[in-house]
């Protein structure tokens, strides 16, 4: 079995789509798929269906919804008996989605994220570039992209893309301590207008804009990050960047260093 959740939901057993059309047990597939191998008690699975406002018959409906998935596990299965039900189990007070965690692509996604960072801490920064492009790559479009979302698959889709963009800054702060900040500029650009308020990024296009030999186009970001910041949240940009900026101007050799922004701008907290 595999299930894609980081863009438009996909799902597939022996090769065959076990996907249902109907927009709520999707959001059940969803929910299990993230959950795997974990227990969702029938209140959580409620909840995210009918939020406040689960009618009588909610837990009928609910059992009628697990059915439809069922079936659709069985039609892949070649109508096994009761093979489904090795799949999507039932637990006391709730269901249980067994499959091997790489056949999730969020699960992998953090389980790559994971053993990059574990390669970025101990300065294995190519090992740590390949992992976290791996695990970039799992990406489709933005996380359950086509499907309805309850109170539940929110919170999860917004906790997938936060892990995203840290793991996708982190990999640019490899690249910047590789030396390639040229080949990151670009990416950068566009993640910085797709971006305007996160600080992180805006202080890698400084820094890449700096080693590329275009500190006024460094001083630029630092303008434009201000400015949103200043017109939209009513705040100045963090001391580290402002640090950064008089860095920028003064031609600081600590920018020339071949370390990644986040060890540049610890350099200013010491």
């Amino acid at each position: 079995m595999r299930i894609y959740v980081l863009g438009s939901l996909d799902a597939e057993l022996n090769g065959v789509p076990i996907l249902p059309t109907a927009a709520k047990p999707r959001q059940i597939l969803a929910l299990l798929a993230i959950y795997a191998n974990q227990v969702l008690p029938v209140s959580a699975l409620m909840e995210e269906i009918w939020g406040d406002n689960a009618p009588r018959s909610a837990l009928t409906t609910l059992q009628t919804y697990i059915l439809q998935l069922r079936r659709c596990m069985e039609k892949a299965l070649d109508g096994e008996p009761g093979g489904s039900k090795e799949l999507l189990l039932t637990r006391h007070g709730g269901y249980l989605l067994q499959t091997d965690p790489g056949n999730i692509d969020a699960h992998e996604h953090d389980r790559l994220s994971s053993l990059g960072q574990r390669a970025f801490d101990q300065g294995d920064d190519q090992r740590a570039a390949d992992l976290f492009r791996a695990a970039l790559a799992l990406w489709r479009g933005p996380a359950l992209v086509d499907v309805r979302t309850g109170p539940l698959l929110e919170i999860e889709a917004m906790r997938l893309e936060e892990s995203r963009i840290g793991v996708l800054e982190r990999r640019i702060d490899v690249e910047l301590r590789l030396g390639r900040h040229a080949e990151v500029l670009t990416e950068l650009t566009a993640l910085t207008a797709r971006h305007p308020l996160h600080e992180g990024l805006h202080a890698q296009s400084m820094v890449a804009f700096y080693r590329a030999g275009r500190p006024s186009a460094a001083l630029d970001v630092f303008r434009n990050l201000r400015t949103h910041l200043v017109e939209e949240l009513g705040i100045e940009p963090s001391q580290r960047l402002q640090q950064l900026q008089r860095a920028v101007l003064g031609s600081d050799p600590v920018l020339d260093a071949d370390a990644g922004t986040t060890r540049v701008l610890d350099r200013f907290t010491r």
